[in-house]
């Protein structure tokens, strides 16, 4: 069994290393990039996915780098601060899920996925540029040997899709993202705490959550976009311009706001889910198969279950039945990710309704919920039961 596999990000080494887990002895990730690195600032990864990955025997580093949700998702009123639902997690969300929730900066999680990937196993500065029956086409003209199965972990913009999805392009939401990074020491008391904050207000949120082991705070929003229409992790925004976007809110928000010394700018894209992701030998994972709005803080969980089912499905299986474990893969897994990615974009109205009587019920709503059972359909959900 020979599998390939495009794109060296988290979706990609979650898969290479489950593939390796279950047996697959051949396994190749090409990354366009000279090295392997993200870039960007926090992200979340809900105890669905800390459970797969404990059991690639991560636990430990994840541990680590990564600080565990006390209370997962608070929600609070622009104006005031007011909390409106609070959904406690600890030790008790840990035992009810087997696993805990955990808050990292995305370089220090793909940095745990590729310190356990063995050495050869990821070629780096080969950008696939299609497919080519059982081959990879890189962009220099040449082409990969003939694998038994090829996998898209390309990203939003992935070349893969097109040849299963056809050509189309992610559709700008309108929304973009300011994203900082503030030292703890420099961060008000409120942010320390080990707790996903979200602000809702009229057309926009700001989260904020404490990372890298407690020693940064990450803050991230979702506003109108304006102008902007950047998708890069690296554009510089303005701290000004941050602050001006947030006029009016608590207090507490401008603090922090006001305690980042820089900012970077991301524009929204998004696409619609698609009906397949498997053509014979050739299959999509994350978000070329399913890219997500961030409302949700669902992306790389459910990448992570992609790599751990279409594992399972491979494992084990000869040359002559990939194609039939591919559809396998695809049939366990695109109704609940199409769930979670539509749902991922539904949150953007639930989030930023205009004050008034339907923002008074949400609110209310919120208030009404049991903090756990809630959600226990994404994260109590073992994927590999599945299989």
């Amino acid at each position: 069994m020979r599998v390939a596999i495009a794109g060296g990000g988290l979706g990609g080494l979650a898969a290479a290393l489950f593939l390796l887990r279950a047996g697959v002895r051949d396994v190749q990730v090409f990354e366009q990039q000279p090295q392997l690195g993200e870039i960007g600032a926090g992200i979340q990864v809900g105890p669905n996915a800390v459970r797969l990955l404990q059991r690639l025997s991560l636990g430990a580093a994840l541990t680590d780098v990564a600080v565990p949700f006390e209370v997962a998702w608070e929600f609070r009123r622009w104006q005031d601060g007011r909390v409106l639902f609070s959904e406690s997690f600890g030790a008790a969300g840990a035992e009810r899920f087997g696993a805990p929730y955990l808050a990292l900066h995305r370089v220090d999680l793909l940095s745990v996925l590729a310190s356990a990937v063995p050495a050869g196993v990821v070629a780096l500065g080969r950008h696939v540029e299609g497919v080519d029956g059982d081959r990879f086409v890189f962009a220099d003209g040449s082409s990969s040997d003939p694998y038994d199965a090829l996998i898209g972990a390309d990203g939003i913009h992935s070349v893969v899709r097109s040849a299963i999805a056809g050509p189309g392009e992610p559709v700008f939401t309108g929304l973009a993202a300011y994203r900082a990074l503030v030292p703890v020491e420099q961060a008000p008391e409120f942010a320390r705490r080990p707790v996903c904050s979200i602000w809702l207000g009229p057309s926009k949120h700001f989260v904020h959550y404490p990372v890298s082991g407690g020693s940064q705070v990450n803050l991230v929003t979702a506003n109108p976009a304006g102008d902007w229409r950047e998708e890069s992790w690296i554009a510089e925004g303005s701290v000004p311009d941050f602050l001006a976007e947030f006029s009016g809110w608590d207090a507490a928000v401008l603090q922090l706001i006001g305690a980042a010394r820089e900012t970077r700018r991301y524009a929204f894209y998004a696409r619609e889910p698609i009906p397949r992701w498997v053509s014979g030998r050739v299959a999509l994972l994350g978000d070329a198969a399913h890219p997500m709005l961030p409302f949700f803080a669902q992306g790389a969980g459910q990448a992570i279950e992609d790599g751990a089912v279409l594992a399972g499905c491979l494992r084990g299986v000869s040359a002559s039945e990939v194609v039939g474990a591919l559809k396998r893969y695809e049939a366990l897994r695109i109704e609940r990710a199409t769930r979670v990615q539509r749902m991922s974009g539904e949150r953007r109205e639930h989030h930023h309704m205009p004050d008034g009587p339907e923002q008074v019920a949400r609110d209310a709503a919120l208030g009404s919920q049991d903090p756990l059972s809630h959600n226990e359909w994404l994260y109590g959900h073992d994927v590999e039961a599945d299989l």
